[in-house]
C-alpha cells in the first residue's frame, strides 16, 4: 500500500517543454497539404491538355496528309476526263 501511494505522490519532471502544435501550426500545415493537392491537380490537369493538343496536331497533320493526297487524286482525275474528253472530239 506505501508503494501506491509514493507512486501516485511521484511528478515527472522535465526539462523540455512537450512539443504541441498550436492552432497556428495546425492551420499552417492544413493549408500546406490543401495546397499540395491543388497543386497536384492542376499539374495532372495541364499534362492532360498537353496531351489533348499534342494529339489534336497530330491528327490535323493526318487531316492535311490526306488532303493534299486527295486533291491530288481528284487533280488526276480532272486531268484524265480532260483528256478523255479531248480524244472524243
Amino acid at each position: 500500500m506505501f508503494r501506491q501511494a509514493a507512486v501516485r505522490n511521484v511528478r515527472l519532471f522535465s526539462t523540455t517543454q512537450a512539443f504541441r502544435k498550436g492552432p497556428i501550426e495546425a492551420a499552417k500545415d492544413a493549408a500546406k497539404t490543401v495546397d499540395r493537392t491543388v497543386s497536384d491537380a492542376a499539374v495532372k490537369g495541364i499534362e492532360k491538355g498537353e496531351q489533348a493538343a499534342q494529339s489534336a496536331k497530330e491528327a490535323a497533320g493526318v487531316g492535311k496528309d490526306k488532303a493534299k493526297e486527295t486533291a491530288g487524286e481528284a487533280g488526276q482525275k480532272a486531268q484524265e476526263a480532260k483528256d478523255e474528253a479531248a480524244k472524243k472530239m
